[in-house]
């Protein structure tokens, strides 16, 4: 059991990161776990449970802030959640070839979101019936991504809350956070009935990233954004393409 010991230090540096970014850690987790040749199903599930830890964290210590919108965070995870139900059943179906190139297409489009993050400009606040039904479709393809891949959905629920309903970046992130409480945790619950974690590891990476995430809320208004979000793109990119690269020379 000594040899997942790194699985804490790894639980605990997506915590960090993922909290200061408001997409959760599984961005940093999942990759990780698939190179050291975990299944792609096993590495959702199992970085869901992290998720789910680092969200609570994350979510006691902005609620301390008063930096989250409590009654949008709890519609558009009403919204979501049938899509993680949906995301656990095809993540069977999804072989590790496929699994990486959309990985691979995830991570580019997280750090993109990342990159023009600074330049989102929130509107007037706006729940007209037009974006509501937005936020219905988009809530629902984030949780089929949160739940398929083990990540949050902070790059559709951010841009979401920001551009086209109107909320600060400063309660976006930080709502993102308290909406993937629940999708993590049905997500969770979806893997389990389906047999698909490993709860020694999950348990260990849970750890280490609720404790992240507790680091990585109080980090958040001390840290330069400009150098956080470049590094974070680096290694974005640098995954994105080992996961594609991969993809498309392993046999089939």
């Amino acid at each position: 059991m000594l040899e997942y010991l790194w699985l804490l230090p790894l639980g605990f540096v997506a915590g960090v990161i993922g909290s200061m970014v408001g997409l959760g850690g599984g961005f940093v987790m999942v990759p990780v776990l698939t190179f050291f040749g975990f299944s792609s199903t096993l590495a959702a599930s199992d970085s869901l449970f992290a998720a789910f830890s680092n969200s609570v964290a994350s979510t006691v210590s902005y609620a301390k802030q008063k930096r989250i919108s409590y009654s949008l965070g709890i519609k558009l995870a009403l919204f979501a959640i049938p899509g993680t139900v949906l995301g656990a059943y095809i993540s069977d179906d999804v072989s590790s070839q496929l699994f990486k190139l959309l990985f691979g297409a995830v991570l580019v489009s997280s750090g993109v979101y990342i990159y023009l993050r600074r330049k989102m400009e929130p509107r007037e606040y706006n729940l007209s019936k037009q974006i509501v039904v937005l936020a219905v479709g988009a809530s629902f393809f984030a949780g089929i991504i949160s739940s398929l891949f083990g990540i949050g959905g902070g790059t559709v629920f951010v841009p979401l809350m920001v551009i086209a309903i109107g909320l600060s970046m400063k309660l976006a992130a930080p709502t993102s956070q308290f909406i993937l409480m629940f999708v993590a945790a049905s997500g969770m619950l979806v893997h389990s009935a389906l047999g698909h974690p490993n709860y020694y590891e999950a348990g260990i990476l849970s750890i280490g990233s609720f404790v992240g995430g507790l680091v990585g809320s109080r980090l958040s208004t001390r840290v330069d954004e400009r150098k956080l979000r470049l590094f974070v793109i680096v290694v974005l990119g640098i995954t994105a393409a080992k996961l594609i690269i991969d993809s498309l020379t392993s046999p089939s």
